[in-house]
């Protein structure tokens, strides 16, 4: 079988994979007969198509010249790459080389000929060279015969697509939105594809210039404002934007109006693909939500980021998780000394481990399964790998949850956070990040309480550190230890001196929900509406801050970056977006119709959760950064020794359950308050709800929808 498998293999490469070559050869094959007839028809036209009165002399020099002539013709298209194109996509490239191709074998052949005249008659006869017209004619003819059956081809799928498509054959009428040179790129593209069906109707572009003319026979109709009317008048199913270099908000109030259409809808996501030539319709994407959410994304200046990192032991807690594990993707890519992955759960760790060992094989990679509770866990880790830049990302976050177990949201959010950051400034780690959230800003569940006692931690460990008092923060144990070496149990007496050289900064990163995270409120609406509905919001004035996975790493890593310790990074997440606008245009961008033929319910606010969130309290107040969408919110003051003390009290009631443990937290977090914060601070959420109706795309066409069905 092997012996069998070996000699039918390459037959299946040459007639499968690689016909191109049968396909070369059959071109050889032709150019062979084209150049030699293409000088001879040349000849018959010379004398009135009548092979006998051909003088005899001319006839012998084509004769004799043309089989080195075709030799010759053969291996100048050879190397001018004419038998290496596809020709199905032929263009001006593929035309270019073939005028150059056909200019130098003509001038071969003017030369070539006329040199072998001379030396069949001497250099003084009268017949030293063919008549004029016949080096011209037979250059024109040479031209056509090889260029004509290169293009014939592309002609043949074109006209054949267009007939497909005038009898309406597996097509649908595409709109292009864009009459750029990203659009004209997508026409052609859709024009000469294989698969035909889809045709190109009309253009769409705000430039009056190029309105009223056409691009490869398509018309441009008007700008925005005529997108409706031609969608009806022309029948569009599918719609192209195809306008890379917009603004987000061009973009999305262009997308706004598109989603009202019901068409289906795709993207060009960006200017690299222009750049790069990489324009076609396998690279258009889908519209999603976050090209609805009306800001532009967050850009930060990666180079200074990885400068940073490379070379160094960095150590990802919660690394499985949708915002640890693309900050392990991003750190993996720029060449650290060494990534430690650390989660709890297995299946998340394992699956990114896999990830990147493919990505990256020269990684040095190491995955620890493991809880951020455990402070002998922590220890062994810090002893053994020795990181230097701790992204602290592992924490319970699912609020209705927490609100039934807030002691699991104490033990693992905030004495987690301490343990490890205990771990990491004695084992001379030099930057700790804290992931935040804004749900810890006045929080009103458990979970941004926990959160908030997380920032409390490291602004804690910040203060304590640069005045030199490291040895009063205490180290928090649930069990007894019989280690009598290391730095498991610290003497804290005996090493005082190892305490004053620590040099640890910690900072925090504060950001709202997470687009496509783990628990993001986005695939829930997606299942919901795969199912044929109802989508489920909890409440219909309901507001949310929202950003990207990569924008929210990209912050966390500049934070880890430039901190100077003690910060609390924020970012300007532009306006609220109203949770239910984000249903409705969920639904539209699935093409269907909102409380029509998806219903859209209402649940009501579920336990500990706020109508909005907020960025910043407002006694925190800001100050600017280098880049104007992330701001530094100044450390709010409180009693830090006191603290540190209630920490103990607060760990022992969390692991012995208490069911007090949210009037703890209360007493140690007094911007917490459980019941009535949203009527206390009504005036900041209606003025919130204003932004988020204004500046919302699709806000207003949801509302007059509901009012419309009310």
């Amino acid at each position: 079988m092997g012996k069998t498998d070996k000699k039918v293999k390459p037959m299946h490469r040459f007639f499968g994979r690689e016909h191109w070559i049968g396909i070369s050869l059959f071109l050889a094959i032709y150019d062979m007969i084209a150049v030699a007839m293409s000088y001879f028809l040349a000849l018959w036209l010379r004398f009135d198509c009548r092979f006998s009165t051909i003088p005899e002399q001319h006839l012998k020099a084509w004769m004799y010249f043309t089989p080195a002539y075709v030799v010759t013709a053969i291996f100048i298209f050879y190397v001018l790459r004419l038998y290496k194109s596809i020709w199905r996509f032929a263009s001006y490239s593929e035309l270019l080389r073939t005028i150059v191709a056909s200019m130098l074998t003509a001038v071969v052949h003017t030369f070539g000929i006329t040199f072998m005249m001379r030396k069949m008659h001497g250099i003084f006869t009268r017949y030293t060279r063919m008549p004029i017209s016949y080096y011209i004619i037979g250059a024109i003819i040479q031209f056509c015969l090889i260029l004509g059956i290169r293009f014939v081809y592309r002609f043949f799928i074109l006209l054949k697509s267009e007939i497909h498509r005038d009898h309406g054959v597996d097509g649908a009428n595409v709109m292009i939105i864009g009459a750029g040179a990203a659009g004209q790129m997508i026409v052609r593209d859709i024009n000469s594809t294989k698969e035909v069906g889809d045709r190109v109707v009309c253009i769409i572009d705000d430039n009056k210039n190029k309105q009223g003319r056409y691009i490869d026979g398509v018309p441009v109709v008007g700008g925005r404002d005529s997108i409706m009317d031609a969608v009806e008048h022309y029948h569009v199913k599918k719609i192209f934007l195809a306008i890379p270099s917009a603004e987000m908000s061009e973009r999305r109030d262009i997308l706004a109006i598109c989603q009202e259409t019901g068409c289906e809808l795709k993207n060009l996501p960006g200017m690299y693909q222009l750049v790069n030539g990489d324009v076609t319709v396998s690279n258009l994407k889908k519209v999603s939500i976050e090209d609805l959410l009306g800001r532009d994304p967050i850009r930060v200046d990666m180079g200074e980021v990885f400068s940073f990192l490379h070379g160094k032991t960095v150590l990802v807690t919660g690394g499985g998780g949708s915002i640890g594990s693309e900050l392990c993707r991003q750190v993996a890519a720029h060449h650290p000394k060494r990534l430690i992955i650390f989660d709890i759960y297995e299946n998340n760790a394992y699956n990114i481990q896999l990830e990147l060992k493919e990505k990256h094989p020269e990684l040095d990679l190491v995955t620890l399964i493991g809880s951020v509770r455990d402070s002998r866990k922590m220890f062994q880790v810090f002893e053994q790998y020795k990181p230097d830049v701790v992204y602290h990302a592992a924490a319970h976050k699912h609020v209705p949850l927490m609100e039934d177990s807030p002691c699991e949201a104490i033990k693992n959010n905030a004495i987690g956070t301490y343990k490890t950051a205990y771990a990491a400034m004695v084992h001379g780690c030099q930057r700790f990040v804290l992931i935040s959230t804004d749900k810890a800003v006045n929080p009103t569940n458990i979970m941004g309480a926990s959160k908030r006692l997380c920032e409390m931690i490291v602004q804690s460990f910040d203060v304590k550190i640069k005045e030199g008092k490291a040895t009063e923060i205490p180290q928090l144990f649930t069990h007894y230890t019989k280690t009598r070496g290391g730095k498991e149990k610290l003497d804290l007496i005996g090493n005082a001196e190892f305490f004053r050289n620590i040099k640890t900064e910690f900072v925090a990163v504060r950001f709202g929900n997470v687009l496509g995270s783990n628990g993001s409120v986005i695939p829930i609406f997606k299942k919901q509406i795969e199912k044929g509905g109802p989508v489920t919001v909890t409440h219909p004035d309901i507001i949310r801050y929202f950003m990207t996975i990569p924008e929210a790493v990209s912050l966390v890593l500049l934070a880890g970056t430039n901190a100077k310790g003690g910060e609390i990074f924020v970012l300007d997440m532009g306006s609220p977006v109203k949770i239910d606008t984000l249903a409705r245009n969920l639904i539209k961008l699935s093409g269907l119709k909102p409380d029509i033929d998806i219903k859209i319910e209402y649940t009501g606010l579920r336990p500990g959760e706020k109508l909005y969130e907020e960025k910043l309290m407002a006694e925190e107040g800001i100050r600017k950064t280098e880049n104007e969408k992330i701001h530094i919110g100044c450390p709010l003051k409180f009693d830090i020794d006191r603290f540190l003390d209630d920490l103990d009290d607060l760990m022992d009631a969390a692991y012995a359950n208490s069911r007090d443990i949210k009037r703890l937290v209360a007493s140690m977090v007094n911007t917490y308050h459980q019941e009535g914060v949203d009527a206390i601070r009504s005036e900041t959420y209606r003025m919130l709800m204003k932004e988020a109706g204004e500046d919302t795309v699709g806000d207003s066409a949801a509302r007059e929808s509901r009012d419309d069905d009310n």
